[in-house]
């Protein structure tokens, strides 16, 4: 059995690899059980997230600590278990922080591949944390992204991370958060909110509008008129029903029912359902995540690291 460190994820993962490592597996027979929510002293979240295919098992046990960002630590922490279903042997425990960071950003941008509109130049990201700079590189694999736009609710976390991401040659500024929604062809929100950030009434005709965060029923990051206003699309039907805050409290406020959500990823990569139908449509891709992604991810991984 082999022990991956974050490093060698990153090393064996290229965006576009990870995003067509999940377009294949949403094409192909899975089970994946609504994950394990559970609220564990002091402040943590600890999700408990199996998944299955004729020749892989996976799990992976995950920590959300929000403080931990003040001890200068990713607030994700957590181990992935991949099992060989041949013999039921663990053949690897992977770093599932990085598999974390890696497939939410690769499958937003799978999402945007199909609901994005094909020119989308501009990327404003709400959350200028861990998974920003992921978020900003993968899009970037399937979206001719000139200008990003960085977020935060403190200007100075936004300002050193558009710094960060023009090191490595992305053109990337802070923004106040209206100006850069006004502007965005793609708006990526990931945050802890539990109130409106974006407001439907900022989005332009065209727009994407990529919701992240908002993980619990009571957490939002946009406000009824945003979610009523587009064509709205989900990671997995089971998982928004239990988990998506901006849904569920849109659906509350008489702005939203489910039965207009237009597809999920698996229909969408499938070719049953289509995505964008033109060119002034807003679409909403709301993701709570889906172990189905982190085994993909944690598969291509393993066979990429060697015995």
């Amino acid at each position: 059995m082999k022990v991956l460190s974050a490093e060698q994820v990153a090393a064996a993962s290229p965006y576009h690899d990870v995003i067509e490592a999940l377009r294949q597996a949403f094409r192909e027979p899975a089970t994946t059980p609504v994950r394990h929510h559970h609220n564990t002293p002091p402040a943590t979240t600890l999700l408990l997230m199996p998944a299955w295919t004729a020749s892989w098992t996976g799990l992976k046990l995950v920590t959300v600590k929000p403080d931990n960002v003040e001890k200068g630590i990713p607030s994700i922490q957590g181990s992935y278990l991949l099992l060989d279903n041949a013999t039921g042997a663990t053949v690897a425990i992977i770093d599932a922080g990085e598999i974390t960071r890696r497939r939410t950003a690769a499958a937003s941008a799978l999402a945007a591949d199909y609901l994005a509109r094909p020119d989308a130049s501009v990327h404003a990201i709400i959350g200028a944390g861990a998974l920003c700079a992921h978020f900003a590189r993968a899009h970037r694999v399937v979206r001719p992204i000139g200008k990003t736009l960085v977020c935060n609710r403190t200007m100075d976390k936004a300002v050193a991370a558009a710094a960060l991401l023009r090191a490595e040659g992305i053109n990337a500024e802070a923004c106040d958060m209206e100006e850069a929604v006004r502007q965005a062809d793609v708006i990526s929100a990931m945050t802890n909110s539990t109130a409106p950030l974006i407001r439907g009434a900022w989005l332009k005709p065209g727009a994407h509008l990529d919701l992240v965060g908002a993980y619990k029923p009571a957490m939002r990051e946009t406000d009824g008129d945003a979610v009523a206003m587009s064509s709205v699309y989900v990671d997995t039907r089971e998982g928004v029903l239990a988990e998506a805050g901006d849904l569920l409290q849109a659906r509350d406020e008489g702005k939203f029912d489910f039965s207009a959500v237009k597809a999920d990823l698996e229909e969408l990569c499938s070719g049953k359902a289509r995505g964008r139908q033109n060119g002034r449509e807003i679409t909403l891709f709301k993701s709570v995540g889906t172990a189905l992604e982190d085994l993909a991810t944690a598969v291509m991984v393993h066979l990429r690291t060697g015995a």
